[in-house]
């Protein structure tokens, strides 16, 4: 059977309902148990685009990955992977602007086998919020 076959009685799924599916197998974190996770030696991972960085600054010692190259980059297996992806055991925790894309971002992840792969509730919005350190933040 082809796979254009088996999937044509896939039902379709919207975006809500599958960012509800993934994070059911997710233990997200909170601002402060991420930074807990970044002083434990775990790693931070921010995925905006440079845009919002540029606009809304950095988490310090955070890593940045664009999403587009998240996965070859954290792959502790892969040829071009960031000198921190280091382990399969690796704490990551993963970093967008709301907290919708790092969602499946870890969900990706953790299929490369990084079982401990989350993402933060919130985004870097939350983080922001909380009143946790902010680099390079322009003028405002």
């Amino acid at each position: 059977m082809a796979v254009s076959e088996q999937r044509a009685d896939v039902r379709p799924v919207g975006i809500d309902e599958l960012l509800e599916r993934v994070r059911l197998d997710l233990e997200r974190v909170t601002p402060e148990e991420a930074r807990d996770t970044a002083a434990a030696g775990g790693l931070l991972v921010d995925i905006r685009y440079a845009a919002l960085r540029e606009r809304d600054g950095l988490i310090p010692g955070a890593l940045v990955v664009e999403r587009n190259e998240l996965e070859w980059r954290l792959d502790p297996q892969g040829s071009h992977r960031a000198p921190e992806a280091v382990s399969h055991d690796l704490r990551v925790v993963v970093i967008c602007n709301e907290g919708y894309a790092s969602s499946l971002a870890a969900v990706s992840l953790r299929q490369l086998g990084l079982r401990h792969a989350t993402d933060l509730i919130g985004g870097f919005q939350a983080w922001k919020a909380a009143g946790l350190p902010v680099a390079g933040q322009a003028p405002g």
